[in-house]
Parts: C-alpha cells; structure tokens; sequence
C-alpha cells in the first residue's frame, strides 16, 4: 500500500506540474478580446470593440479543448507506466488533473494581458484597440482535464488491463479411462 501512495503522489505531482504548459499553451492559442477605451467626463471607460463578438467564448472554448487534450494524455500515459489501476493510482489522476487546470488557470492569466485594464487603456490611449485579460468565464472548465483523464484511464484499463482469476472455474482432475 505505500508503494502505491508514493506512485499516485508522484503522478498527482506529475500531472500538476504539466498544468503550467497547459497554461502557456492557452495563453498562447487563445484569441484576444479586443477592447477600446475612450473618455467621458475626465473618466477612464473601456468598451468592447465588437460586442457580438465570440473571442470571450473562444478562450473557455479553447482551454476547455485543450484541457481535455491534456486529460487524455495523462491517463494514456499512467496507464502506459502502471498497467494496473488501483484506487490510491486513479485518485492521485484525479487530485493532479484538477490541480493541473487550476495551475493552467492561474498561469495563463499571469502570462496573459495585464488585469488592469484601466492602467492599460491609459497606456495605450483613446481609441486604439488592446486585448482584454484573460479570463475564464466557464469555471466547470476546470473539470474538463480530470474528467478526460479518468475516462481514459477506465477505458484503457477495462480493456488492456491485466484480468483477475475466475473464482468460479473449477478445475477438474483427469478421469482415467475405465479398465478395458
């Protein structure tokens, strides 16, 4: 039983630690929502350059994507490593791929556009177009990396995983022939 802790720690760590590239990958792909800033009576407003615009869907569109990307390879690859499952192993999965997207969270707002968006309109002046932080609006996103992993690692185990000896098979001693 130890041993199987320290394994489903290290790959709860594992795949936590794999959540900052998920959080730079997001910052990367994501599409910018663009924002416009103007002044009205000596104050600082920011509007939305385009207000039907779907960017804002994008970006929890894309990390969602790419979360459930990230899922899959992490239950690929525990089931690759440890063929067999184990409760403390799926657990460790499942703690690492939801600390895995929080940590993706957190860095692809650190990297992306700055959170002030005041301090950044003034920065760039009246009229002209910036991008607005990222943000994240679908918060059950989160689950999306967890959720994708489990499913794989139960598939993957149900149908590669080593199987349990039948309790029911009897095994029965060769009769010998009746004498002739």
């Amino acid at each position: 039983m130890k041993t199987e802790v320290r394994e489903a720690a290290l790959v709860m760590v594992g795949v936590a630690i794999a959540g900052a590239l998920l959080g730079v990958v997001w910052q990367w792909l994501a599409p910018r929502v663009p924002l416009v800033a103007d002044v009205v009576d000596q104050n600082w407003v920011v509007y939305l350059k385009d207000t039907e615009g779907e960017q804002a869907i994008g970006v929890d569109g894309t990390f969602t994507l790419l979360a459930l990307g990230f899922g899959v390879l992490s239950g690929l690859a525990v089931f690759l490593l440890r063929r067999r499952g184990g409760v403390p192993l799926v657990l460790g999965l499942l703690l690492g791929g939801l600390l895995g997207s929080l940590l993706a969270w957190r860095v692809g707002v650190w990297l992306g556009p700055t959170q002030n968006v005041i301090a950044h309109a003034r920065a760039v002046g009246k009229g002209v177009t910036f991008s607005a932080p990222l943000k994240l609006g679908a918060k059950g996103a989160l689950l999306a990396w967890p959720v994708a992993a489990l499913l794989v690692h139960l598939g993957l185990t149900a149908l590669f995983g080593p199987r349990d000896p039948d309790p029911y098979i009897t095994v029965y001693e060769p009769v010998a022939p009746p004498p002739a």
